[in-house]
C-alpha cells in the first residue's frame, strides 16, 4: 500500500507540474487566472469522480479505484496530441478578457452545482434515472468551455484567414522560422549589449558574483540562493501550513466546541477552497495588470484573512466555526492560484518545475510542524487533563486556543515576509506593468 500511495502521488504531481508549466507558457499574460482556473478543478476532481461512481449503482468499491486508475490514464493519453506550447503570447486577443470569464462562470457554476447535487444525494433518496441526469449535466458543464476555441476558430475563418494559419500552426512553418531567425539575432544582441553594459559599471567584486535578475529564468540552484524565494518559501509555509493544519483537524475542533458532525465544514470549507483558488488568481492578476503592484499583496492580505480564522477559532464565539472555516477555505486556496504564478514571474518559466514543487515541499512542511507537533501535542496536553474513564478526549474551546493563537500570530509573520517581498519586487512589477501597458 505505501508504493502504490508513492506511486500515486507522484503521477498526481506530474499531472499537476506538466498542467501548469503548458498553461503558463501558452497563457504568459494571464497566469493569475489560468493558474486559479487548474488549481480550482483539482480541488474539484474529487467530487467529480464521485459524482461519476454514482452513475454506476454499485457498492462494489474496487470498481471506484478502476475507474480512479484508468480514467485519468486515458485523458492523459487522449491530451498528449493536442496539449503543446502554442506561442500564447503571439496570439492575444481583445476577446480573452471576456474569454476567461466564461470558464470563471463555469467554474463557479459548476462548484454550486456540485454542491447542490451533494447535498441532494445526503439528504434525499434520488432514483437512478435522476443520478443519470445530473452526471449528463455535470459532463455538459465540464465540456462547455471548448466553445471558445470553437467560436474564435470559426470568426478568424470569417475574418481573417492568415490569423487562422497562424492560430493552429504558431510554431511551425518556414515563415514563423524564418521571422524568429530575423528577429533572435536582434533580440539577443541588445539584450547582451545592455547586459554586458551593466556588468561593466560593477565595482569587480560584484561583477564576479552578478547573476540574473529578478524576471529573468533562474536554475533551481540560481534560485536556492537568493532571499526573495526564500522569503516566498517559508511565508508560503507559515500560511498554507497553518491552512492544512485547520483541515486536517475540522473533525476535532468542531467536535471541541459543541458538533457533533462535522461533515458540513468538509464540505463547506472545500467548496470555500475552490473559491479562494479561483478568486485569488482573478484579484492577484488585477493587482499586477492593472494597478502595478507585486502579485504578493494579495497573498498577504489571504493571509491576514487566515491570521483571523484563526483567531475566531480560538475565541470560539457562537458561529465562529462557519467564519474561520470560510476565511480559512479562501486563504488556503488564494496560495496556490498566487504563490506558483509570482515564482513563474520572478524567477521565469524555464525551470519552473522543478521551483513549483519545492515550493510546494512548504505545504506538507508546515502542516507538519503546526498539526504533528503543535496543536496535537496543546490537544493531547489538555485530553489527559480531562481524561475520565480512560477515554482521552478533549472538550471546550481550551483544546485548540492556544495552537490557533500560534497559528494566528505565525500567520501575520508570514503576512510580514510577503509584505517584505512586495518590497523587493515592486520594480520588477513597475516594469511588467509599462510593458502592458504601451
Amino acid at each position: 500500500m505505501c508504493v502504490l500511495i508513492f506511486v500515486g502521488n507522484n503521477s498526481a504531481t506530474y499531472f499537476n507540474t506538466h498542467s501548469l508549466v503548458t498553461c503558463i507558457l501558452n497563457f504568459p499574460t494571464s497566469r493569475g487566472p489560468m493558474v486559479g482556473i487548474l488549481k480550482g478543478f483539482l480541488g474539484l476532481t474529487s467530487a467529480i469522480l464521485t459524482q461519476i461512481y454514482a452513475v454506476m449503482h454499485t457498492t462494489d468499491q474496487t470498481k471506484l479505484v478502476l475507474t480512479v486508475a484508468v480514467g485519468p490514464a486515458l485523458v492523459a493519453i487522449a491530451m498528449m496530441f493536442v496539449i503543446r506550447p502554442v506561442g500564447g503570447h503571439k496570439q492575444a486577443r481583445p476577446s480573452d478578457k471576456k474569454s476567461f470569464m466564461f470558464v470563471y462562470t463555469i467554474c463557479l457554476l459548476l462548484a454550486f452545482y456540485l454542491a447542490v447535487v451533494k447535498l441532494a444525494q445526503d439528504f434525499m433518496k434520488l432514483s437512478d434515472n435522476v443520478v443519470n441526469i445530473l452526471t449528463v449535466i455535470l459532463f455538459v458543464l465540464l465540456i462547455s468551455p471548448i466553445a471558445i476555441p470553437l467560436a474564435l476558430t470559426i470568426m478568424s475563418k470569417a475574418e481573417n484567414p492568415i490569423e487562422e494559419a497562424l492560430l493552429s500552426e504558431p510554431l511551425t512553418q518556414e515563415a514563423s522560422t524564418s521571422q524568429e531567425e530575423e528577429d533572435q539575432p536582434h533580440a539577443i544582441l541588445s539584450e547582451v549589449e545592455e547586459k554586458s553594459k551593466d556588468i561593466d559599471s560593477l565595482p569587480p567584486f560584484e561583477r564576479r558574483n552578478s547573476g540574473p535578475h529578478l524576471g529573468d529564468n533562474f536554475t533551481m540552484m540560481q534560485a536556492l540562493v537568493k532571499a526573495d524565494f526564500w522569503l516566498i518559501w517559508i511565508s508560503f509555509l507559515l500560511g498554507s501550513g497553518s491552512g492544512l493544519t485547520v483541515m486536517d483537524n475540522l473533525g476535532q475542533m468542531s467536535q471541541a466546541v459543541g458538533f457533533k458532525d462535522a461533515h458540513i465544514f468538509v464540505s463547506l470549507v472545500s467548496i470555500w477552497n475552490f473559491l479562494g483558488r479561483v478568486g485569488g488568481g482573478y484579484f492577484s492578476e488585477i493587482i499586477v495588470r492593472e494597478r502595478g503592484y507585486p502579485r504578493h499583496t494579495a497573498l498577504a492580505i489571504a493571509q491576514i484573512l487566515i491570521a483571523a480564522a484563526h483567531f475566531l477559532f480560538a475565541m470560539a464565539w457562537p458561529g465562529t466555526m462557519y467564519i474561520g472555516t470560510f476565511l480559512v477555505g479562501l486563504g488556503y486556496g488564494a496560495h496556490w492560484a498566487i504563490v506558483p504564478a509570482a515564482v513563474s514571474e520572478l524567477f521565469g518559466v524555464k525551470h519552473f518545475g522543478a521551483m513549483y514543487n519545492f515550493l510546494a515541499m512548504g505545504n506538507p512542511t508546515g502542516s507538519f510542524i503546526f498539526s504533528g507537533l503543535i496543536t496535537s501535542t496543546l490537544y493531547d496536553y489538555e485530553a489527559e487533563k480531562q481524561a475520565h474513564q480512560h477515554q482521552i478526549k478533549c472538550e471546550g474551546p481550551v483544546c485548540f486556543f492556544v495552537s490557533s493563537l500560534i497559528m494566528s500570530v505565525l500567520c501575520i509573520v508570514g503576512a510580514g515576509l510577503s509584505l517584505i517581498v512586495v518590497h523587493r519586487t515592486r520594480r520588477v512589477y513597475a516594469d511588467l506593468y509599462r510593458s502592458v501597458h504601451t
